[in-house]
């Protein structure tokens, strides 16, 4: 395989190696194979077009002609001159799928489904990298430039993925971009040879001053790995999410971004703890109940026991008016409110925040509904800064009867909304079933669970607790019993699901403020999340256990004429007449004093210490493992010089016979250090001719230079006098030449010497030699081990 094609091939694969951060946007990744098999006839184009051979952009001509021709078989095929050769038809049609493909990107959470817009997508933007990878590295023979396009490809999917493993792909696309950078300083090499002592080198070799191998691309590659690791460390914190004002949940369908839900523990944290409370929404509303309306962004039904995010969900265009709610029926209280909202000129959110359900929306600007949660996302970049709207929603007003004696689910919509993983830890499933041990049907199970985390379970409402991460982290609230309304709402979801009560969890704002004017303003602080449980013959219906937040829906303040719960609002009928030992705690408190924490603690147990969430040690010393790992990796070149100038430099016998080596070992130290500092050396030069070369383009000073001609003088002698003189002091003059040239140099070449020198060279030389002795070996062996061993005559004589 020659060294053209073999780096052809390196360069297909490390652009499937950083195409491969591609693969968690999209489910099944079955994409990788076709863009793989298409890779390889691209590259197998390309290998051709040079052993031509023809002109470098007939090349690049001739590979950018076969990956249309491929995308057109692939994609257009029924649209296509003969099934291969595109035309007007078959263009049209890949710019449909294109367009087809930016609206699924932006309509999909991650995972997406592999669409054919999101797949041309994929596979042409794969092939549009590699072909730009194999133009400059192969066509162009520049490897190191072609880490640029790599780092685009991987930064295009580091951007949309959640993060969780874009450590592992960073590290798969740098050992993709570092295998290359190899190759072609291979390739290289067997055209050079040696710089000094080789061997001759090979036909068609360059002449003149040889650039040193990989040098740029061991510097690039170098930096870039640096750059990548550790400047995101310096960053400051990318804002975004579901509430925050110039993020939103994404950048909008057409600017290309992704409609998926960040996890919101970062985004209601923040919004949660502003200094000042902004003004997000105002509103006017002529429902009777404003201190109830609660505003809904988006619905998180998706729970992989780490957290909740939206699933994957088609959207259609803006229904007038819209269907019915899901799993109401006609026997339950409604009313129809009308809502107009006025968003902040700087609020810039891609859902549009409404009452839920809602019944229609009068909405300027480009909008499209998703009818599962019934919730409207922006198209096109489309969001609410400085938005009016109107919203005519239900409220829905079902009794705890209603509720408690609510039918079967549907089993499709029991099977999705009571899922939940196998990494869930058992005790929330206990802990639920303890918390509503003695409930008759999942409405008193709801309504215990909701009053447990509201009053009764000892939890305080804290904005400062640290974010959870892993399924862990409901244990660690469970136990700490601190945390804000997305730690609440969380757990109050999957603990319901555990109990096969469908549950989602509902993002947006709880009740604003009301205002003199009759309207009513709703800030930053009053971002919240709650869960909301379904009920046939009611559909979605919102539960409030986070302590001090929100409002607690009438239905479930148990009446006990419809219901066998007892109201918290009453003393217990059954309760002993005679004085308790122990104080009440409940005597004369209301459930909502007991939320708003006016109450006297029953004892000292319910001001539990605050919980802390625990140092990840695990992930610290990961990482410091890591930037200790690539610290010694940059400083790896410089190490390495240092000790090779200690060895040549060091101590030494004394004989005739330890000349040589000695003034041959000080004579390479000069010269490396000259081709450090850019001064390359030349093999086809005297000593003399080369120190003189070293004294004019370093411009060293008198006494340096008389040390540079001193050591020309001894080399001279072990290679052509009968008996050498000594010369002691050569390993000084060796440091005055370098003191010399790093006197003479600029900064920036000083710091190209001393953290990137080119000498390095040599080690990789140094390899290559013991890589080619050890084949030369295996191969000497193998006609041994292939010759038959002769067997004894069985005839007889």
């Amino acid at each position: 395989m020659s060294g053209r094609t073999r780096l052809a091939l390196c360069a297909a694969v490390a652009t499937l190696m950083a195409a491969c951060a591609l693969l968690p946007l999209v489910s099944p990744a079955t994409w990788i194979l076709q863009a793989t098999l298409m890779l390889a006839v691209q590259s197998g184009v390309g290998v051709a077009a040079r052993r031509v051979p023809l002109a470098r952009p007939l090349t690049v001509a001739a590979q950018a002609l076969a990956t249309l021709l491929l995308l057109t078989l692939l994609f257009a095929r029924q649209q296509a001159i003969a099934g291969l050769i595109p035309g007007p038809d078959a263009f049209r049609r890949l710019a449909a799928l294109l367009q087809q493909g930016g609206d699924d990107v932006g309509r999909y959470a991650i995972p997406a489904p592999l669409s054919d817009g999101i797949r041309l997508m994929l596979i042409g933007g794969v092939l549009v990298i590699g072909l730009i990878v194999d133009t400059l590295a192969v066509t162009l023979r520049s490897a190191a430039p072609a880490g640029l396009p790599l780092l685009a490809l991987y930064s295009v999917a580091a951007g949309l993925s959640d993060g969780g493993s874009a450590w592992l792909w960073f590290l798969l696309a740098a050992a993709g971009y570092l295998m290359l950078l190899l190759v072609e300083g291979r390739d290289r090499l067997a055209q050079w040879g040696r710089v000094f002592g080789g061997g001759a080198r090979a036909p068609g070799g360059g002449s003149g001053g040889a650039v040193a191998p990989i040098r740029t691309g061991r510097r690039i590659g170098a930096v870039a790995l640096g750059v990548a690791l550790v400047v995101p460390l310096a960053l400051p914190g990318m804002r975004g999410g579901l509430l925050d004002g110039d993020g939103g949940v994404g950048s909008g369908i057409g600017g290309g971004g992704t409609i998926s839900a960040v996890n919101p523990l970062v985004s209601l944290r923040d919004s949660l703890n502003v200094d000042e409370n902004r003004t997000v929404l105002s509103l006017r509303t002529n429902s009777p109940n404003a201190s109830d309306l609660y505003l809904r962004i988006v619905s998180l039904d998706d729970f992989d026991g780490t957290t909740w995010k939206p699933s994957q969900r088609h959207i259609v265009g803006v229904p007038d008016p819209f269907p019915s709610p899901s799993g109401l029926d006609g026997g339950v209280r409604r009313t129809e409110i009308t809502t107009s909202v006025a968003a902040a000129d700087w609020y810039a959110q891609d859902w549009l925040p409404m009452p839920y359900p809602p019944s229609g929306v009068r909405v300027d600007g480009s909008w499209r509904y998703e009818p599962v949660g019934m919730t409207l996302v922006g198209d096109h970049g489309q969001n609410t800064r400085g938005l009016s709207y109107q919203v005519k929603s239900l409220e829905v007003q079902p009794t705890a009867e209603q509720l408690a004696t609510a039918g079967q689910p549907p089993a499709a919509l029991e099977r999705e909304y009571t899922k939940v993983p196998d990494s869930l830890p058992g005790v929330v499933a206990s802990t639920a079933r303890r918390v509503t041990a003695g409930a008759a049907n999942h409405y008193e199970q709801a309504v215990k669970l909701q009053n447990w985390f509201s009053f009764e379970g000892g939890f305080q409402y804290d904005t400062q607790v640290e974010v959870g991460s892993g399924s862990q982290g409901i244990t660690r609230f469970l136990r700490d019993k601190r945390g804000f309304c997305v730690h609440f709402s969380f757990t109050m979801a999957a603990m319901a699901r555990t109990l096969g009560i469908p549950a989602r969890v509902a993002v947006g704002f709880a009740p604003g403020a009301a205002q003199g004017d009759g309207s009513v303003q709703v800030g930053l602080k009053d971002a919240h999340a709650w869960p909301e449980l379904y009920f046939q013959g009611v559909g979605w219906t919102r539960f409030e256990p986070t302590p001090t937040r929100g409002t607690v829906p009438q239905y479930t303040t148990s009446d006990p004429s419809n219901s066998t719960l007892p109201n918290p609002a009453l003393p217990s009928q059954g309760a002993s007449s005679q004085p308790s030992a122990a104080p009440s705690a409940s005597t004369g408190c209301t459930p909502q004093m007991k939320r708003l924490q006016e109450c006297p603690s029953p004892s000292a147990q319910a001001a539990l210490p605050a919980g802390d969430s625990g140092t990840p040690w695990g992930v610290v010393t990961g990482w410091a493992l890591g930037g200790l790992a690539v610290l010694v990796l940059l400083l790896s070149p410089l190490l390495w010089r240092k000790r090779r100038r200690a060895v040549r430099l060091g101590a030494h016998g004394r004989g005739p016979a330890d000349a040589l080596p000695h003034r041959l070992a000080v004579w390479q130290e000069l010269t490396d250090t000259a081709w450090d500092f850019g001064i390359f050396p030349d093999e086809s030069q005297t000593p003399r001719r080369t120190a003189e070369r070293i004294v004019r383009a370093g411009r060293l000073d008198p006494v340096a230079a008389a040390s540079a001609h001193r050591l020309a003088d001894a080399l001279e002698q072990v290679l052509y006098a009968p008996s050498p003189s000594p010369m002691p002091g050569l390993a000084d003059d060796v440091r005055r030449v370098v003191a010399g040239l790093r006197g003479s140099a600029s900064r920036g070449a000083r710091l190209r010497a001393a953290l990137a020198p080119r000498s390095t060279a040599r080690l990789s030389w140094a390899l290559s030699a013991r890589s080619a002795a050890l084949r030369a070996r295996a191969a000497a062996l193998r006609p041994a081990l292939r010759r038959p061993s002769r067997q004894p005559s069985r005839q007889q004589g």
